[in-house]
């Protein structure tokens, strides 16, 4: 397997407080990265990191197997759209084209301006004028022209209603088709990853929970219904994540491949969400190296 990015105990520190501690990672290309973890966890940190717009305090970083450098060869392997879009408001799309085609080699001019006319984006409006939805797919289109081999996306979902997200999606979606391309995709919106994203990281207060691929993680976890008195008969080593217990019910998120052993259990496999939101509420919990199987 040959990785896009890998992290090498990564460090971001801004004064006494640490974004971002001990942050090691190998992401595998050609994946699409959900990166998750609540406000404060630090993935913009780490995607700033990456992308080379902040130099770490600790650890390394490698993008397809190279340090990462702040020159135009590594860069022009890397696109970043962020959450704001970061399109110079003043400037039409057809300012913001031509500007692109300066800057980036690789640039593919009659792509771009085919999908700006194909989404309906007005060419002479200035970006400040344009709605949400359009500045985002505009920004995409920026990104996805340079012809990247790592794309960064930074929340780019997080400020649009639903018909614009499956249209941002959608665009996506189409250029991955195409083949080549690593991305990685910052959000709190789970079930826009679901059919997009292979591979999951969560971050929780700085450090990395999980980073594996999502159909392995779906497969090693299980959520666990039974009565609360049966909590203590659970197996000592049974590595749960997280629980909830109600007076007489308790739901169990625990990492195994196999069947409790005790029958008062019902088990069933955890949604993504399910998956995600276990780990994020409890920040000490992370994935093991290996399945577990619940038998004593």
């Amino acid at each position: 397997m040959t990785f896009a990015i890998e992290t090498t105990r990564l460090g971001q520190r801004y004064g006494r407080i640490w974004a971002l501690r001990d942050c090691s990672l190998a992401l595998p290309e050609g994946a699409v990265v959900a990166l998750v973890g609540p406000n404060g966890a630090g993935k913009s940190t780490l995607l700033n990191i990456i992308s080379g717009l902040l130099h770490p305090s600790e650890g390394a970083v490698r993008v397809f197997g190279s340090p990462m450098a702040d020159e135009p060869s590594m860069l022009a392997q890397i696109a970043f759209m962020a959450q704001d879009t970061g399109l110079y408001p003043m400037f039409t799309a057809r300012d913001l084209l031509a500007f692109g085609s300066r800057l980036n080699p690789a640039w593919d001019d009659r792509w771009a301006s085919c999908r700006v006319h194909a989404l309906g984006i007005p060419d002479r409006v200035a970006a400040a004028r344009l709605s949400g939805g359009q500045r985002a797919q505009l920004a995409l289109v920026l990104a996805l022209a340079k012809r990247p081999r790592l794309l960064l996306l930074d929340e780019p979902l997080a400020s649009l209603d639903p018909v614009a997200r499956h249209e941002v999606m959608a665009l996506l979606m189409e250029r991955l088709a195409d083949g080549g391309l690593t991305v990685l995709l910052s959000s709190h919106i789970i079930t826009d990853l679901v059919d997009t994203c292979d591979w999951l990281v969560a971050i929780n207060r700085g450090r990395v929970q999980i980073s594996g691929s999502i159909d392995e993680l779906i497969a090693t976890h299980k959520l666990l219904t039974g009565p609360r008195a049966a909590l203590d008969a659970l197996p000592s080593r049974l590595p749960v994540i997280s629980r909830t217990v109600t007076e007489r019910q308790a739901i169990v998120l625990a990492r195994l491949t196999d069947e409790p052993a005790d029958p008062q259990w019902t088990t069933r496999e955890a949604s993504l969400e399910e998956l995600v939101l276990g780990y994020l509420r409890q920040p000490d919990a992370t994935a093991l190296s290996g399945p577990i199987t619940a038998r004593p």
